[in-house]
């Protein structure tokens, strides 16, 4: 079984790189791929640790951006080769606008009448400290009964606790995987999908002309019917196929690491994918 979407406690998750690796050879997994929020940190640190295990390990990162002026978030696999320096100082860019973000946010919490410090969000956060770790807090100081509440009534889109990021672009996103040798996948696209007037083949159709690689068609949120419509577009389209649980430990995860139980060869595919876009990239037919 392969994974392909999963988080570490250096972004939003509940385990540690090493606790998660632990976790996916428990559980008979072959293949793994950390994807991280705006991080390589967690799968930097469980790269050393997976040594001398029966498990692969695929560097990934998952990106915020904006489509059509709503949030999106763009997987990121480099199954070749590491991502370069250029392209760990653009997600060092990331982290910055992120806290900037969250000291806004802060205030906006502070003029809702809630008692909330900078501090107690980054002390659960660590160097990734998000609306997850705020989620707590709330849930910590009384302020709503759980994860889930925090974001209907302050944290969601539409809520009056919600504060934008200063996000990259989807177009340069999306140049920044190309440059740095990567392939990118839509994550869970359902989420949108489900609430835009155009239809799912028009808007994979606009960010394939952008230069998406893959769909996340596999997603612990996509219905049967859903995952049927997206494997469908993927085919019509010619794009890649990807999926993973998006674990992240605790209530925070909708599914449990492995669950889908996704074959090997849904990473074989992925892997020729990206060899054959790597070669178009050098003007070069791939074999």
């Amino acid at each position: 079984m392969v994974d392909l979407h999963s988080h570490t406690d250096r972004s939003d998750g509940n385990l540690s790189p090493e606790q998660l690796v632990d976790l996916a050879c428990q559980k008979g997994l072959k293949a793994l791929s950390i994807t991280d929020h705006d991080s390589l940190e967690g799968y930097d640190v469980a790269a050393e640790y997976v040594d001398g295990r029966d498990l692969e390990l695929i560097c990934g990162v998952e990106l915020s951006t904006k489509l059509h002026g709503r949030a999106i978030h763009i997987l990121a696999y480099f199954l070749e080769d590491l991502p370069d320096t250029t392209f760990r100082g653009r997600l060092v860019s990331v982290q910055q606008n992120r806290r900037e973000r969250n000291s806004r946010l802060t205030e906006r919490l502070r003029q809702l009448g809630l008692s909330v410090k900078l501090e107690d969000a980054e002390a659960l956060g660590r160097a990734q400290t998000g609306r997850p770790h705020f989620a707590q807090v709330l849930v910590n100081k009384g302020y709503v009964s759980n994860y889930r509440e925090a974001f209907d009534r302050y944290l969601d889109e539409s809520q009056p606790g919600y504060v934008q990021r200063s996000d990259p672009s989807v177009d340069d996103v999306l140049e920044w995987i190309r440059e740095a040798g990567g392939i990118s996948s839509w994550a869970h696209p359902a989420r949108f999908v489900d609430k835009d007037s155009r239809s799912a083949e028009e808007l994979f159709h606009e960010l394939k002309e952008k230069g998406l690689n893959a769909i996340e068609v596999y997603h612990a949120d996509h219905s049967p019917k859903q995952v049927e419509e997206l494997l469908s577009v993927a085919q019509k389209l010619d794009l890649g196929v990807t999926g993973g649980s998006d674990f992240h430990g605790g209530e925070k995860s909708s599914a449990a690491l492995g669950s889908l139980n996704l074959p090997m060869t849904l990473l074989g595919d992925l892997q020729r994918l990206s060899r054959k876009v790597a070669a178009a990239g050098r003007g070069q037919t791939e074999d």
